[in-house]
Parts: C-alpha cells; structure tokens; sequence
C-alpha cells in the first residue's frame, strides 16, 4: 500500500510515522520535521518532501498525493502540473533528479551550496555530498564569470561541480564535471 502525502503549499508532508520512517530509511528521502540532521532513521516526527521527491515517488509508485478537501489522491499529472506551476524549469529539474536517483545516488537540494541539488553517493550522516549540480538548459547561454564562481564555491567546500545540460528535444542531459587544475 503506498504512503499518503498530504500537499500543502509546495511541499509534501507525509504524516504516518511508519511511512515516513520507511520512506527515509529507503532513500534518504524528505526531512522529517524538527530534526536537522538526523542520525538514526527512526524519528518521530512527519517527513516533508520536495515536489520533485514526491513526484519521483509518486510514479514510483510508492507513495500518493492527497489534497485537502478530496476524495481521491492527485493523478500523475495533476502532481505534475502543479509542480510545474511551483517550480521554475521543473521539467528539467525533475529529469536530472530522476536520472541521477535511477544511477543509484542520493540527491538533496544544494540551495546552501547555491546549487541545485549535492548529491551524494551513499546518503547524508554516511558520506559528505561530493558532487553539486546545477541544472541549465543545453542551449542557455553560460556566463565564463558563473562557471569561475561556481567552481571556487565548489572547491572551498571540497566538492566536485558539475552542469547538467538538460536537452529538452531529447530528454536527457549532459554531465559536464569541473575540476580545479594547478600547474
């Protein structure tokens, strides 16, 4: 049976302490209220996700999402809609989300990073996130002076900067890794 998810503004709250805990604990999935960085997987509190994790897990299968005031949980897309009404470029945002979920990674915002998303290869309190990702459209235009501040960013907190060029034609992206070089 999957997880209910109630929406409330831009963010999914799943209520259910065995859901949430489960959720978390499968994936690192959502924060659970009032616990900043959480050590263990059992907590007792309700899990908040990001529309894209909810999104992921909703096609997943695992988890629906309910609106206040109806009878019946919000279909795919309806999910994704709203999503796209809340997020900017969350098309592309999602695609990255799910290709690098699917490649096995654990992918949280990286907005403390001024990224995208930190990714990380086995989950928060496991490993430090080695990797930020910031997600552009292909055919953007790419100021040189945002790759240099991106990069120092990257380097001053020991973290691999990547570009997800997103091909909207084609759905699918481009990883584009930078790393610092010294003579």
């Amino acid at each position: 049976m999957p997880a209910r998810g109630e929406l409330l503004g831009i963010r999914v709250v799943v209520f259910d302490r065995e859901d949430a805990v489960s959720l978390f604990k499968d994936g690192f999935y959502g924060k659970p209220f009032g616990i900043r960085k959480p050590k263990e997987p059992e907590f007792d509190a309700p899990l908040e996700l990001s529309l894209l994790e909810a999104m992921y897990l909703a096609e997943k299968g695992v988890l629906e999402v309910w609106t206040p005031g109806r009878g019946k949980p919000l279909s795919i897309d309806e999910l994704r809609e709203r999503a796209r009404r809340a997020i900017t470029e969350f098309d592309q945002q999602y695609l990255v989300y799910k290709e690098l979920r699917e490649g096995g990674y654990v992918v949280r915002s990286g907005l403390k990073f001024g990224s995208d998303f930190a990714v990380y290869e086995y989950g928060p309190g496991i490993d430090h996130a080695p990797f930020l990702v910031h997600v552009m459209d292909m055919h953007a235009d790419l100021d040189p002076i945002e790759i240099v501040r991106a990069g120092r960013l990257s380097h001053a907190v020991r973290k691999t900067f990547i570009i997800a060029a997103v091909d909207k034609g084609r759905g699918q992206a481009r990883y584009i890794t930078f790393k610092w070089y010294k003579p």
